[in-house]
């Protein structure tokens, strides 16, 4: 079993930043990939960023790529997504995800708003 739960959402101007966190806690968190994923309402889901298990992988979408980081701390077992420049269009709750084999592991969202 994983559990995850997400903070750091909250409303920003555009070009504002915010930073992401997702708490991993269960039977070897630090073992599993680690996706961000979007959906604003009415939209489908979008993966924004992941980050492989051993650091050595990351995956960011075309929307946001040079804007959005991913990073992780093993010893707190947690996984940041930085956001900067934020535009109204990532506005979105955004989830912290971990696909195995069997299961997909989510986490509860936060939301992000960005506008003027």
């Amino acid at each position: 079993q994983l559990q995850l739960v997400e903070s750091g959402g909250g409303s920003v101007l555009p070009g504002g930043s915010l930073r992401l966190s997702c708490v991993a806690s269960g039977i070897s968190p630090e073992r599993y990939d680690i996706s961000w994923i979007r959906q604003a309402p009415g939209e489908e889901r979008e993966r924004v960023s992941c980050l492989s298990s051993s650091g050595g992988s990351r995956f960011f979408a075309d929307a946001v790529k040079g804007r959005f980081a991913i990073s992780r701390d093993v010893a707190k077992n947690t996984v940041y997504l930085q956001m900067n420049n934020l535009r109204p269009g990532d506005t979105s709750v955004y989830y912290c995800n971990a696909p195995t084999a069997f299961y997909s592991y989510w986490g509860q969202g936060t939301r992000v708003t960005v506008s003027s």
